[in-house]
C-alpha cells in the first residue's frame, strides 16, 4: 500500500468513525476482508473507481484515449506542440492552439506532432474567423492535406462552408454499409442555437456549393445529411479567452437535454456526447461536471501555467499567483468590430483597461482622424508607443502577408481602417505575453478564467504551487485521480 492509499484509508476511517480492526479496504475491485454480504455492522460500501471510468467510455474509444479529458486549445500556440504531445503520450487529448498563427507555423506544428504521435491522439483548433474567412478556409485545406483527423471548432456563431467541408470530406461507407466518420469534430459552444447547428446534419444549402466545386463527392453529399456536424459538444462555460460567461450548472444540463432531443429526432447510429469546459480547475468542479452527466471534461486556463505552455516565464509565474477575482473582460482582436470580448488576467497588467479604451474610441468615432488630438496623443504615447501612421504601415505589412483583402476593404472605409489599427495592439499584446517582450509587461494580454484561481488555491502549500513543478499531463492526471477519490468519499458520506 503506497502513501496515497494510506492517506485514503485514514480518511475513510475518520469518515466511518470506525476502529482499525473492523475496517476493510477493497483494492482493485477485490475485497480481501469481509467477503460476506453486508450485515448490521457494515457502515458503508465503497466501490472502486478508477479515474479512467469517469464520464462516458465512448469518448475514449472514439478518440483513442485512456482518460475522459482533453486540454483545450489556447491561441497563438500557447497550447503548444509540447503540450499536445505530453497529453497524448499520457492517454489524454490535447488541442493545438492554431488560432492566430500563420499557415507555415501551423504546418510545422502538424509535422512535429504527427512525428511524435503517429497514431494519435491529437487535435487541432479550428477557430471561426468571421472577418478573415480566408484564414479559416486555409486551415481546413491544410488539415485535409495533412490528414488531421480531429479538430476542435471554437468561437463559431453559425456553421460555415469550411467546417462543413472538413466534416463531409471525411465520410465514407464501411463494408457493412455503415457510415465511417474519419474527420471528427469537437465543437465548443455556449449557446443552444449554435449547439443545435453542430448537433444536426450539415444543411443542404452549404453542402450543395461544396459538391458543385468538387470539394466533396456525391456520396459524401448524401452521407453528410445523415450524421451530426460534430461528434462531441463541449459546454463552454466561464472560460478564459472567448467566453459568454455562462454558468456550467445551467449550460451543461440544457445542452444534454438538447442532445437527447435531437438524438431522438435523428436516431444517429453513433450518439452525440456532451462534455464540460470552462471553470474546471479543482476536483470538486470536475466531479460536479461528471455528476451532471458530462461525457468528458476540458481544462484550459490551468494548462497555461504549465511548463509546456507556449507562454513566457513571466506570464507563467503571474498565472501561478492569479486568484479567482483577478480576471476581467476585454475586447477580442479577431472579433473586435462585433464587440466580442474575452476573459483575461487584470492583475499585473494594464491590457484590459487599455483594450477597453480602444473599444470606447471605436464606438464613439468613425475614423482615426475624428479622434480628438489629446486622445490621439494618449494612444500614441501610452498604448502604441509610436505614431498612428507608423502603426497603419505596420498593419498593412502584416495583413498583406496574412490576408490582403483586409487592407483592400479598409482603403475606402475609415471605420474599418481604425479597427485594423486597434487590432494591431490587441493582436500583438498576446504575442508579447508569450515571448516575454521586455518593456511591454504592462501590455501583456493573458487569457484566463476563474478556474485558474481556484486551482491555485487548491494546490497552495504543495509542490504544484510553483510553476516549474507543473507539467500538463501530471496536473491533469492529478485532477482526475483526486476527482475519483472525492467521488468515493462522497459515496461514503451519503451512507452515514
Amino acid at each position: 500500500m503506497n502513501q496515497q492509499t494510506r492517506c485514503d484509508t485514514q480518511a475513510l476511517r475518520q469518515l466511518l468513525n470506525a476502529d482499525p480492526e473492523p475496517f476493510a479496504l477493497a483494492l482493485d475491485g477485490q475485497a480481501p476482508i469481509h467477503q460476506a454480504l453486508p450485515d448490521e455492522n457494515t457502515k458503508a460500501i465503497v466501490p472502486p473507481l478508477d479515474a479512467r471510468r469517469l464520464g462516458d467510455s465512448a469518448f475514449g474509444v472514439a478518440h483513442g484515449l485512456r482518460y475522459p479529458l482533453y486540454a483545450g486549445a489556447m491561441a497563438n500556440g500557447i497550447a503548444s506542440e509540447a503540450m499536445v504531445i505530453a497529453m497524448g503520450k499520457a492517454g489524454m487529448l490535447g488541442s493545438f492552439g492554431a488560432a492566430g498563427l500563420v499557415p507555415a507555423r501551423v504546418e510545422q506544428a502538424i509535422q512535429r506532432i504527427q512525428a511524435e504521435l503517429p497514431n494519435g491522439p491529437y487535435c487541432f483548433n479550428l477557430i471561426h474567423s468571421p472577418s478573415e474567412s480566408a484564414l479559416e478556409q486555409g486551415a481546413v485545406e491544410m488539415y485535409l492535406k495533412h490528414q488531421v483527423r480531429t479538430v476542435e471548432a471554437s468561437a463559431f456563431l453559425a456553421l460555415t462552408p469550411h467546417i462543413v467541408r472538413f466534416r463531409a470530406a471525411g465520410l465514407s461507407r464501411n463494408q457493412d454499409g455503415s457510415i465511417h466518420i474519419a474527420n471528427k469534430v469537437i465543437a465548443k459552444v455556449s449557446r443552444t442555437e449554435v449547439a443545435t447547428h453542430f448537433m444536426s446534419p450539415a444543411p443542404v444549402k452549404l453542402l450543395t456549393p461544396l459538391l458543385e466545386a468538387g470539394f466533396i463527392s456525391a456520396e459524401q453529399f448524401e452521407l453528410a445529411q445523415q450524421v451530426p456536424m460534430a461528434d462531441d459538444i463541449t459546454a463552454e462555460a466561464d472560460s478564459g479567452g472567448h467566453t459568454d460567461n455562462r454558468s456550467l450548472v445551467t449550460l451543461l444540463p440544457t445542452l444534454i437535454a438538447l442532445k437527447n432531443q435531437l438524438q431522438a429526432k435523428y436516431q444517429y447510429p453513433q450518439p452525440l456526447r456532451v462534455g464540460a469546459g470552462g471553470g474546471i480547475g479543482t476536483p470538486e468542479a470536475m466531479l460536479a461536471a461528471f455528476t451532471m452527466g458530462a461525457a468528458y471534461v476540458v481544462t484550459g486556463s490551468i494548462n497555461q501555467s504549465c511548463i509546456e505552455a507556449g507562454a513566457s516565464e513571466h506570464t507563467r509565474r503571474l498565472l501561478a499567483t492569479t486568484q479567482m477575482a483577478d480576471v476581467t473582460m476585454a475586447p477580442a482582436a479577431d472579433m473586435f468590430e462585433m464587440g466580442v470580448k474575452l476573459q483575461v488576467v487584470k492583475r499585473g497588467t494594464l491590457f484590459p483597461m487599455r483594450a477597453n479604451k480602444l473599444w470606447e474610441l471605436y464606438r464613439q468615432y468613425d475614423s482615426i482622424e475624428a479622434i480628438p488630438a489629446d486622445e490621439r496623443e494618449k494612444l500614441e504615447c501610452q498604448i502604441f508607443r509610436c505614431s498612428l501612421e507608423e502603426i497603419w504601415a505596420l498593419t498593412q505589412a502584416h495583413f498583406n502577408v496574412r490576408d490582403p483583402q483586409q487592407i483592400q476593404r479598409a482603403l475606402d472605409n475609415p471605420k474599418r481602417k481604425m479597427a485594423l489599427i486597434f487590432r494591431w495592439y490587441l493582436g500583438l499584446s498576446s504575442r508579447w505575453s508569450n515571448i516575454g517582450e521586455p518593456g511591454r509587461e504592462m501590455d501583456y494580454q493573458i487569457w484566463a478564467g476563474p478556474a485558474l484561481g481556484a486551482f491555485n488555491a487548491w494546490v497552495a502549500d504543495t509542490p504544484l504551487a510553483k510553476p516549474e513543478n507543473r507539467n500538463v499531463a501530471g496536473v491533469n492526471l492529478k485532477l482526475l485521480e483526486e476527482t475519483a477519490r472525492l467521488w468515493r468519499y462522497k459515496v461514503v458520506e451519503s451512507q452515514l
